[in-house]
């Protein structure tokens, strides 16, 4: 009898807004470089391969892929190889991006946009992936300052139909009180992983409280984050990993995945054979014993 062929489905579902999504998604940022992400040397990507490992992604199941127009290379841009790869989009994919940080074109980072300058972010990201609205827009935050004015500016776009839902990124909990006190929330995508600390985990629990997706980013880099994973992994991530027959990462993948039925996960590659992993960690099943041993890694 032939195997089950394991696809980003058997990870489950939960909602972005009104679409219902696979647990396992697509991130993009590495997808426009070799190397470090977000830095102005990145060697660019083949785009030929990034274009393969995006439709590879779909055809796996993933239906949920996680951009930005600040995603980019010299010469690749996440959006337009997106646009490239996928147009006309499935029905199914759902696109999420985020605003509020920019780069010039060297790749420097710019201060964050003003409101006024929001709905320029949102309307580079409809150019570039071909769309005439977004899915889901994310405001992303660095530091603790207040956010009202930023998401309103947000909601008055999704009021007049060029975002479909809004989310948060990088925040502190008052932010999403600010926020959801403004306009619904769909989602929040915050670092998260292995090692997670009280702070982190409790806001895990609000957002599913609420039936707020919860989306973290460098659940397998960690805290080597746009360098990619530098850190071996701990010998407790191994015995679990020999286990399963599965790699250190898509333990990570995995136990991130069973810290809650609203948790989405968004690893992101330009490597096909790493694409199949990642997808696969979705379909690991980890026991009560093994999620303890692993849970008290953030002791």
């Amino acid at each position: 009898m032939t195997a089950h062929p394991i696809t980003a489905a058997d990870a489950g579902t939960w909602t972005l807004g009104d679409r219902t999504v696979h647990r396992i998604g697509f991130g993009a940022m590495r997808l426009p470089q070799h190397g470090e992400a977000l830095v102005p040397d990145a060697a660019p990507r083949d785009r030929d391969q990034a274009v393969r490992v995006l439709r590879r992604a779909v055809e796996l199941g993933v239906n949920h892929i996680d951009t930005a127009a600040f995603y980019f290379s010299s010469l690749r841009c996440a959006n337009e190889l997106i646009n490239r790869a996928l147009a006309p989009y499935p029905e199914d994919l759902v696109l999420v991006t985020k605003v509020g940080p920019g780069r010039d074109p060297s790749g420097h980072w710019l201060p964050h946009a003003t409101p006024r300058e929001l709905r320029g972010q949102v309307e580079q990201n409809l150019r570039q992936l071909g769309r005439d609205h977004l899915d889901v827009v994310n405001l992303r935050i660095v530091g603790t300052d207040p956010i009202g004015e930023r998401f309103a500016a947000l909601a008055e776009l999704r009021d007049a139909g060029l975002v479909r839902h809004l989310g948060l990124s990088n925040i502190h909990p008052h932010h999403l009180d600010e926020a959801r006190a403004i306009a619904p929330v769909a989602c929040v995508q915050n670092m998260y992983g292995l090692g997670a600390s009280p702070g982190q985990r409790r806001l895990l629990r609000t957002c599913g409280e609420s039936g707020i997706a919860f989306v973290p980013f460098y659940a397998i880099a960690g805290d080597g984050r746009t360098s990619g994973a530098t850190r071996p992994d701990h010998e407790a991530v191994h015995r679990v990993a020999r286990a399963h027959g599965a790699t250190p990462a898509q333990i990570r993948l995995a136990w991130t995945l069973h810290q809650g039925a609203h948790v989405l996960a968004i690893p992101g590659t330009g490597d096909p054979a790493h694409l199949a992993e990642n997808v696969a960690a979705g379909a690991l099943r980890l026991t009560g014993a093994e999620l303890a041993a692993l849970d008290a890694l953030s002791a």
